[in-house]
Parts: structure tokens; sequence; C-alpha cells
């Protein structure tokens, strides 16, 4: 065990606090050794001794190097004292006393095993992630702390962590106790907070003289910046990209250089990640993803070249839909990276980025808590038996990501009206993989299609193995390359991982290992995907209508274009629609037999966009979805109109004629609410649109066209929802013109942010003040124009215009309108 690592002069402090309490907070920089040294440490202390550890990493890559790194410390293999748990790897034994694990696995064996029986301390290296999985892990086991287990420890590590919030956070209590005027806080004191200080190297840093004008340009300048760097510095070299893309057009990039480059991301074979951290005979260019960030330690790096972009899952709230976006890294980030270069060796950071740029940077990465589509997080809660709000969290769930994850479970009836787990959600959290995957493989009705079902749920966790922006979309054509078929533009590299997963999968539905994959794909996808069920829209081939309401489009050549139904697994937002990337034909009769409780069959009226028109149908629906629609020869006027008016509402009342009259009318009633309360209709464009059913479908009797409803007096419809005294009263305290003096009138524009009469200037002559508008509720301002009717000067209150500024404005017009008169008391003239 190396006496030369810098957090080692951390650990009296760290071991005492774990001693004599039960949370800790641990901060060191990159390269202390915090990751391979504080496990092996604290594993040997007396509250360890009755269990394992388990050292939670964000990431496999990470996970498998810090196994390796410690076993390698004791002379042993991973599998002994040091284990291993990945979704995809495991060596475990009865000897092992660290046992190290990636996030989600964490929240699967709280899952299965809420007591964490036979574990004396949960530690959660680079925290300051915060990953959804890590926030999750760390808010149960603090459940479990406190109801169950006090004895357990939990340790929090990081180089950039916040450490005062964690540290609030670990002492068990709420993490915002502290009182607004700085009291101190009542009940336990916050968990310790040791820091190393360590002995970094020093690292040079280099920004880019200017920005890149295109993201698409950063492999040509990542691969320019690489060939100097290795010109101008010894050692090996470590770049970050954001994705596997940029990783492969900057290595073509660089060929013909004189060293191995070698790529480093997730989706990599565990024998082609060990490569990149294994030094070798020749210098080294690791071209990685943001993997590399922390936790890695990559031998002989004296070099980085950071491209400053990471991609990160972004959800839409408009469409419920998570994307890859890619997104600047924070000022947080950018020191772990640059720190990479400095584990061994003084060394240098290239940043390809101005300096102006890097000051505008974001301090840290925001939580993905806050970004994420939250259906796995919520199913979990449930199965864990709290409310997210009753957990601890350092951000809370934002409330309108969890309830659009609430509504989906209900559709994949994970939980009930009540928002209580059921028995088929309680079957899905114990799969261990997202709520929509979990409930396709329970839909399985035989053997055959449980093996189709795990099939198709490692599909889409993983890479899709055909890829390109015209790569056609049925997902029969990557299933048959899990059986063999070979095509030569699919990734192999992507199709092995999907074959491992897909056996995991298996497994854990008890699938006998070889089983043949039969069944439906659309059937099963239907049923972990029933919001994107996607009907065709009339006979526009391409264009499809999702049972989320969503539009989604299918390029013309692509051979599911023409399907009557799809049942769509992956999407990508474009614009205001949604480009199908992976969906499978589904047949109507399968739908109708598997989803009989969504169907519903209606007579009535119903808008057609295509006719602009009203008519009378019968239809059957699956949720927005028409499956079937006949002609129907009579039915109520009345629904008629009703349709009609929901019809004008949802395309925003557009179609109505809105007159200067009917919009004055809509204000004045608008200013008349704001003083004097709800004795006065609520007549704003947004209440209009969504009360159309009442007030709009009696005027649309008779009517079935939406161009008909031009016809209407809409001053005359807005004027009707006012009893005769009320009228009486708006008139009187509003009145659409203001008598001015010569017996001349204007006309008062109160669909302004503040009601205003514009007038010459020289009709406002002779008008001391201007009167009160509703007794002086309503305000109301003067526009004077120029003879010219252009403005010179607005005022609220025209009797202190006339004996101030009145003087410079008038000075000004009589150079400009020498005919005119412009008196020096207007108020008396």
């Amino acid at each position: 065990m190396s006496d030369t690592l810098p957090v080692r002069e951390a650990l009296p402090a760290l071991t005492e606090a774990l001693r004599t309490g039960p949370n800790a907070v641990l901060i060191a920089p990159p390269g202390a050794g915090k990751t391979t040294l504080v496990p092996l440490i604290l594993k040997d202390e007396p509250w360890a001794a009755a269990g394992k550890l388990l050292l939670l990493e964000p990431r496999r890559v990470a996970a498998r190097a810090a196994a390796r790194r410690m076993a390698d410390t004791l002379g042993e293999a991973p599998g002994q004292t040091i284990g291993l748990s990945t979704r995809l790897d495991r060596a475990i034994s009865a000897a092992t006393r660290v046992e190290v694990v990636t996030e989600g696995l964490l929240v699967r064996r709280l899952q299965s095993d809420p007591g964490l029986e036979g574990v004396a301390g949960v530690i959660f290296d680079e925290a300051h992630e915060r990953n959804l999985d890590t926030d999750l892990a760390l808010a149960f086991c603090l459940d479990l702390q406190s109801a169950l287990r006090p004895e357990i420890r939990l340790l929090a590590m990081s180089a950039t962590i916040d450490g005062g919030a964690f540290a609030r956070l670990l002492r068990g209590g709420p993490i915002h106790a502290s009182a607004p005027d700085g009291a101190p806080t009542i009940g336990p004191p916050n968990a310790p907070i040791i820091e190393s200080m360590g002995r970094a190297h020093s690292v040079r840093i280099v920004h880019r003289a200017r920005e890149l004008t295109d993201a698409r340009d950063l492999p040509e300048a990542m691969a320019g910046t690489i060939r100097e760097a290795l010109r101008e510095n010894p050692g090996d070299l470590l770049a970050f990209l954001p994705g596997w893309g940029e990783i492969r057009r900057t290595a073509e990039r660089l060929a013909g250089l004189d060293a191995d480059v070698l790529p480093l991301h997730g989706e990599l074979p565990p024998a082609e990640q060990d490569r990149a951290l294994t030094p070798g005979p020749r210098r080294k260019v690791v071209l990685a993803t943001s993997i590399a960030e922390t936790s890695l330690t990559v031998p002989g790096v004296r070099i980085v070249v950071d491209g400053g972009f990471r991609r990160a899952p972004r959800l839409d709230p408009a469409t419920g839909l998570a994307r890859l976006a890619t997104l600047r890294i924070s000022r947080a980030a950018a020191e772990q990276r640059a720190g990479r270069a400095g584990r061994e060796a003084p060394g240098i950071a290239y940043r390809l980025w101005t300096e102006a740029l890097h000051r505008g940077l974001a301090p840290a990465d925001r939580p993905e808590i806050l970004e994420a589509e939250l259906s796995s997080l919520a199913l979990d809660c449930a199965a864990w038996g709290a409310e997210p709000a009753s957990l601890a969290f350092l951000d809370p769930p934002p409330a309108g990501a969890l309830a659009a994850a609430g509504a989906l479970l209900r559709d994949l009836d994970a939980l009930d009206a009540e928002g209580r787990i059921t028995a088929t959600g309680r079957r899905m959290a114990r799969l261990g993989t997202h709520p929509r995957l979990a409930r396709m493989m329970l839909e399985a009705a035989h053997e055959g299609e449980a093996a189709l079902a795990a099939d198709l749920a490692a599909l889409l966790e993983e890479r899709d193995p055909i890829r390109g922006r015209e790569a056609p979309s049925d997902i029969h054509l990557r299933l048959d390359l899990l059986q063999g078929r070979d095509d030569a533009a699919a990734d192999r590299g992507a199709v092995a991982r999907i074959r491992r997963a897909a056996t995991m999968h298996r497994r854990r539905l008890g699938v006998p290992a070889g089983a043949e994959a039969e069944g439906d794909a659309g059937a099963l996808l239907a049923a972990g995907f029933p919001d994107r069920i996607a009907a065709r829209r009339g006979t526009m081939e391409g264009a499809f209508r999702l049972a989320s309401g969503q539009g989604a489009r299918l390029p013309a050549t692509d051979p599911l274009r023409k399907s009557a139904l799809l049942a769509v697994a992956d999407l990508e937002l474009q614009g205001t629609e949604a480009r199908i990337r992976m969906a499978a034909p589904l047949d109507r009769a399968i739908l109708e037999s598997r989803f009989p409780d969504r169907l519903r069959r209606e007579e009535g009226a119903a808008f057609d966009a295509r006719a602009g028109a009203v008519l009378a149908r019968r239809r059957l629906m699956f949720g927005p979805l028409v499956l079937e629609e006949a002609p129907l020869d009579a039915v109520d006027p009345a629904l008629v109109a009703e349709a009609l008016a929901v019809a004008a509402a949802e395309r925003g009342l557009r179609d109505l004629r809105w007159s200067d009259a009917a919009r004055q009318l809509q204000a004045r009633i608008g200013w008349m609410r704001r003083a004097e309360g709800e004795a006065w209709p609520d007549l704003s464009d947004a209440t209009l649109i969504a009360t159309a059913r009442d007030w709009l479908a009696p005027w649309c009797a008779g009517r079935t066209k939406l161009a008909e409803l031009g016809a209407l007096d809409l001053h005359e419809v807005l004027a009707g929802a006012l009893p005769y005294e009320q009228r009486r009263a708006l008139d009187a305290a509003l009145p659409t013109r203001l008598a001015l003096p010569a017996g001349r009138s204007a006309a008062i524009d109160y669909a302004r942010e503040v009601p205003t009469l514009e007038a010459r200037a020289q009709h406002l002559f002779g008008l001391a003040r201007l009167p009160p508008l509703a007794g002086g509720r309503v305000p109301l301002q003067a526009a004077l124009l120029s003879p010219a009717g252009r403005p010179i000067a607005v005022t609220g209150d025209l009797a202190g215009f006339w004996s101030g500024s009145w003087a410079e404005v008038r000075k000004e017009m009589r150079g400009r309108y020498p005919k005119h008169a412009w008196p020096e008391d207007p108020a008396s003239s």
C-alpha cells in the first residue's frame, strides 16, 4: 500500500470522524488517492469488522479501474478482498470486504435488500457529479440510517464537492435548516468535513485565442492542438471530447501521428478500455469523453486538451421526451479535467475556448435531478414506500417533472389512481431497468415472447447499432443483428453489448439459455410506450400522430412510412415534430386485444382539420388516435356548435374577426376588473380560450365551418357578457372618447399598457388636467402629437407637463412649426 498518496495525511481525521459519528465528507484534489486508499483503510476500522464497504462509482469504466487498482495494491485480482459489481460484470466472493458498485446497482440492491444486511458503510465517490441514481441512493441510505440502521456509515468524497451542503445533508436533518437571520440550527450537528490539500503538481493553463465559430469544427481544432501539444511538451496526452462521434472524427484527423491514438468511452469493450488505461511502449493520445474527468487515472498523462463540451440528457417538458444535448462544461468540470495533467508531474492543459468565455461558464454543472425524466425515481420512491418530498435530497425533484412521471407510471399500470404502487409496479421495480422497458418485459405472455422482450429492452438501453440520419426505423433490422445477421454498417461493439445485456435480462425473467425469441415486437413495445402508439394521418405517407398528441414523421424513403399503426420506441425532436428513429408495425387487432380498456367508441360531432368543418362521425378511438371512423346521418346541433367552439379555441380564436371595437371593449372590461374585482367578468384571451364551450358555442348555432365564424360581431358577443346596468357603468367609468376643448373629442386606447388619449397638442390647449377614469382607479395618459402627427411627449400629469416640460417642447415646436400658435400657458388658452 503506497505511503506517497497525498490523501494519507487526512486519514487520521477521517477515521476519527467515522469512529465517533456516522457520516463524514472528504474533500481531496484529483490524484490524491481517495478512491484507492480510503476504502482500504476504512475496511479495517472496528465499525467495519462486521460487514463490508460499498464504494459507489458513477460509471462502469471508473468502477472497473478502481477495483483493479485496489486489488493490485493488495496483490490480488478483483473478486477476492476487492469485489466488483456493474450491470454487465460481477466479481464477488465470500472474502470480499470492499465491493465497488455502479450507482444504478446500489439503488437496485436497496430495493431488494432495504436493510443492506452485511454492509457496514457506503462510500459515495465523486459525489459532486450529482447523478440521479447517486442522489437517490444517498437519499435511501439516509432514510435507512434514520429508521433502521443508525450504525451504518456514509461518506461522500470529491475534489469539487459543495462541502457545506453535503455536511448539512449528511447530518440526517433538513439541509436548509439555518434560520434566515443566521441563528444556530436546531438538531444534530453537520457531518464533519475533512480536507486534504494534497500535493498535486502545477498545471499551466493555455486558452485558445479565438472561439470556435461552430461546435462541428471541434475535431479539426482538437487534432491541430494535439499535434502542437505533442511537439512542444513531453508525456502522454488526454483529450476530452463530447462523444464517440467527435472521438472518431478526431482520430481520423490524427492519422500518421507518431503515437498510439486510443479512444476511451463507456461503450468500449473492457479490453479496449484497459488499453487506454495501461502504459504502453509508445507515447499515447487518449481521446475520452467525460468519463475520464474524475476517478480514473490515465498513467503517464502530462498534457490535457479540453474541448470544453459534454453530452447530457435533457428533458423537453412539451413532449416528455429526453434528448442528448451538447453542452458547455462548467468551471468546476474544467478544473477537474485540467487536474488530470498534474497527477504525476507538472503538466499543461490546453482549453479550446477563450479566457473571456471561461469567466462566463457556470460554476458547476446542474444536477441531473433538475433536468432528467423522473419516472424511474418516482417508481423507486413508491417501491421504497416514501414520497420524494419526505426524503433528503440536496435539490428536491421538480414538481412538474414528478407530475409527468406519475402520469406515465399510471399509464403503465405501475401506480393506481391515488399514486400508490401496484403489484405490477413492484414487479417492474425489481427488474432494475427503466419503467417503460420493465412494463414491456412483464407484458410477455410466454417464454419466446419473454426472450424477445429481453432483446428489445437491451436494444433500447444501449446505443442504436444502426446509426446515420437515413437509417431505416424498423426495429426488426436491429433484432436480426442479435440473431447473427451480418451488416457491414452495424456497430459490432454495440451489438456485442446488447447481446450481453439481453442475456442478463433473460436471466432475470427466468428465460432458459438458448430460448428463441418470438412474438410480436409491436405489441410488446405498445405495452411500454402506450403514449407513443402512432397512427398515420389520413393518406399522408410518413406523417403520424402519437397517442400523446405529438406529431411525428418518417422520411419519404423509410419502409414503414405507409404503416397504418406503429409502436414507436425511439424519437428525436426536430423542431415542433419528432423524427421516428425506431419503431415496429402494430396490428390493430393486437392493439384491441391487448388494450381493450383504452379503446372507446363514440358518436357525435368532431372537427376535421382538412375540411375546416365539424362533421358527424362514428369513431373508434385509442386516446386521441382515430382507429376507425364512418359518417353519421344526423347529430345533435348543440354538439356541432360545441365542437366548432372547441376547434376555434384550439386555434387560439384567430378565426374570429377581432375588430378594434371588440379589442377596446375587452380591454375596458379588463381595466374595470382590475379596479373593482371579480364583479366584472374575466374576458382575457386565455380565459376566453379556456371557456369557449360556455360563451362561444351558443353563437356557433347553425354553423359548421370555421370560416363562418368570421361573420360574428365579436363586439356584440363580448358586450353580451355584461348586464345592462354594468354596460352603463362601464360607459360612465371608462368612456371610449374624451371631450376636448373647442368641441373636439379623442378616442382613448385602452389596449395599451396604460390607457392613452392621443391628440395633437393644439387640440389639448384649454384642458388644464386629464379627467380621472373610474374615479381615479384607472390611469390615463396623453400622447401629444405635432401638427404633422408625430409624437412629441407622453404624460400622465397634464397639469404638471404644462407648467414644467412644456417650455422646452414649445421652444422646439415654434422653431419647427412657426405658423402655429404655441402659447406659454396652454392650460388657460
